[in-house]
């Protein structure tokens, strides 16, 4: 289903593209959008059967993540996880943003898992896909219970926002550090709070990200700020001042993500331009096109992260001065999985 409309208050997509699995198609006149063009959010339950995902990509730093929510109400224009919304058989566009599906009963998932014998203690890595502190964690909190599960079994844990709301469980990770058994990432797109408005229209605002990061130093919990992702021609000049804005703030390591655009999303960002930076849409455009081979996209390992080409190579360059100016060595934080424990034995012992 497509429909029209490219301004939706507080949504970053401006329409919901073709399904890539669906053959029809349909368009809704203007006259006749209506409420269409203020979609309200509704929330699903998951019946999901299982709760860890793995991966093998050589390009994350971790095996085994945990997404408690499908769809994101960030409404990120540029969230390389929207595609995954149409294997639900609906729009990478509005839906993703409208339409979320919650795990309502991940947290007896996890504990059934981490309690089976065969796994292996290992890093679990908390919005690999979808943002776990998205607005709806506010109600339904089920990354903070997956985050309790996690902590009676000692298990060393790795959480991606964007959302101040992490601070709200401080005091678990708190308890996680204690053991080196927490890394929390905090994503930093911009500096510039209108575009942040405009194109993450639902995240928290730039100043309260890196306010995440300083109560969380300040709380002993070890902070990574991603700039992620890199948008060519937009934010890419921001990066020095983004590192120096989060390590001023405490953070100890810093990476990159350079812009991804798979299927319909590169729509959806192309449209995006169009309606908001109209003047600069070449320049953009091109740009990406540059580090990914003459196209808007690239989804080879190895280089789908950073880009290829002279361009890729000088914003690689920037972020290691940038780093060097700050302080950071990143030097890559191992977490401890030697605490790890099943609390069910200990109980059974007991009797």
């Amino acid at each position: 289903m497509k429909k029209t409309g490219k301004k939706l208050k507080g949504r970053g997509a401006g329409s919901n593209p073709l399904n890539r699995f669906e053959k029809l198609e349909f368009e809704i006149a203007e006259e006749e959008l209506g409420n269409e063009k203020k979609p309200k959010t509704l929330f699903y339950n998951d019946t999901s059967k299982s709760i860890i995902t793995y991966n093998d990509s050589p390009d994350t730093g971790f095996d085994a993540g945990i997404n408690p929510y499908r769809g994101c109400e960030h409404g990120c224009v540029y969230c390389y996880a929207r595609p995954t919304h149409e294997f639900l058989g609906l729009s990478a566009g509005i839906d993703f943003e409208t339409q979320i599906f919650v795990k309502q009963n991940a947290p007896e998932l996890l504990r059934n898992e981490l309690g089976k014998k065969k796994w292996k203690p290992q890093t679990v890595a908390i919005s690999g896909n979808t943002d776990c502190y998205q607005p709806a964690e506010k109600h339904f909190k089920i990354t903070r219970k997956c985050l309790e599960v996690l902590l009676d079994y000692r298990n060393p844990v790795g959480l991606i926002t964007k959302n101040h709301l992490i601070t709200r469980d401080i005091e678990l990770l708190k308890e996680f550090a204690s053991f080196n058994a927490v890394l929390a990432v905090i994503s930093v797109t911009t500096l510039d709070e209108k575009l942040a408005g405009l194109m993450e229209p639902r995240t928290s605002r730039p100043f309260l990200r890196l306010k995440a990061i300083e109560e969380l130093t300040n709380a002993g919990i070890p902070v990574m700020a991603l700039v992620a992702p890199v948008i060519p021609g937009l934010t890419d000049h921001e990066m020095p001042k983004i590192i120096e804005a989060a390590v001023n703030a405490g953070a100890k390591r810093a990476a990159y993500v350079m812009l991804r655009l798979p299927y319909s999303v590169s729509d959806l960002f192309v449209e995006w331009i169009e309606t908001h930076y109209p003047n600069r849409k070449n320049k953009i455009l091109n740009r990406i096109k540059s580090l990914r081979k003459g196209k808007l996209n690239s989804a080879e390992f190895g280089n789908r992260m950073v880009g290829d080409g002279i361009f890729a190579e000088q914003v690689k360059d920037m972020f290691k001065l940038a780093c060097k100016r700050n302080g950071l060595t990143n030097k890559k934080l191992l977490l401890s999985t030697k605490h790890f424990r099943n609390p069910e034995d200990k109980q059974e012992k007991l009797f």
